[in-house]
């Protein structure tokens, strides 16, 4: 009488191995140059975003002509990408910048500004003072805030001073982190009062600025108060500060 086979040992097929694909070859600066020079304004976003597979020098002489671009998404793909690729030549990157401030459209100008802030190329602090005076756009003039900042230039201080007492509360907490960062000690009396804010964000943004000034006379009592804060992110903050001073 024959036995039924016993399932478990019958022999186990080999698993079945799935090809690879081989790696896609990064495109050639001759093939990315031709696709920035597509009619159709997606091709050429996409030509921006290949220049970082190319050496950063051929890269940033390729994009420039798209800070000029008709469309306003390839412009501000391309003057956020100066950001990092204006490295190879600061006065060149410079020039670009300081003309896209003028573009037509806002969220080119904020990108242009953060580009600057990035490079820290403080000579176009007057092109920025003279953008957030002239701008009603919340957006730019909070970029250009931000930039100020990320440039420690003690020249700005004004500026920001006035930012302080924006309307748009998001151009007056950028400035609150501004301030700290261009590390200025004149901006403590200016930053205190704000810990007092009923916004838990502000208070936050406060105690993350007071932290640059470990030395201030006036440092010590805010954060002290800051660190018995009801938000346990505004304490944090406070406390880790202490500790590092």
């Amino acid at each position: 009488m024959s036995s039924n086979p016993d399932p478990s040992e019958a022999p186990s097929e080999a698993p079945t191995k799935t090809p690879t694909a081989a790696p896609t070859a990064a495109p050639t600066a001759a093939q990315v140059e031709t696709i920035l020079k597509s009619e159709n304004f997606g091709d050429r976003i996409k030509g921006i975003n290949q220049l970082r597979t190319l050496d950063p020098d051929i890269a940033f002489t390729l994009i420039q002509p798209l800070c000029d671009d008709p469309n306003t998404r390839v412009r501000y793909a391309a003057v956020s990408q100066i950001a990092t690729l204006g490295k190879q030549d600061k006065p060149t990157a410079f020039k670009v910048l300081t003309a896209s401030l003028g573009d037509p459209e806002p969220d080119v100008q904020a990108a242009a500004a953060d580009a600057l802030g990035a490079l820290k190329l403080t000579d176009a602090l007057d092109d920025l003072k003279e953008l957030y005076e002239t701008s009603s756009e919340w957006l730019v003039q909070m970029s250009v805030v931000a930039c100020l900042g990320e440039m420690g230039d003690s020249r700005a201080f004004e500026l920001l001073q006035t930012a302080l007492g924006a309307e748009n509360s998001l151009v007056s907490v950028s400035a609150i982190g501004a301030l700290g960062e261009l590390q200025d000690d004149r901006a403590v009396p200016l930053l205190l009062p704000y810990a007092d804010d009923l916004d838990w964000q502000v208070r936050h943004r406060v105690a993350q600025a007071l932290g640059h000034f470990p030395n201030h006379p006036q440092t010590a009592p805010a954060l002290a108060k800051l660190a018995q804060d009801k938000s346990a992110l505004v304490a944090e903050t406070a406390q880790r500060h202490q500790i590092a001073s």
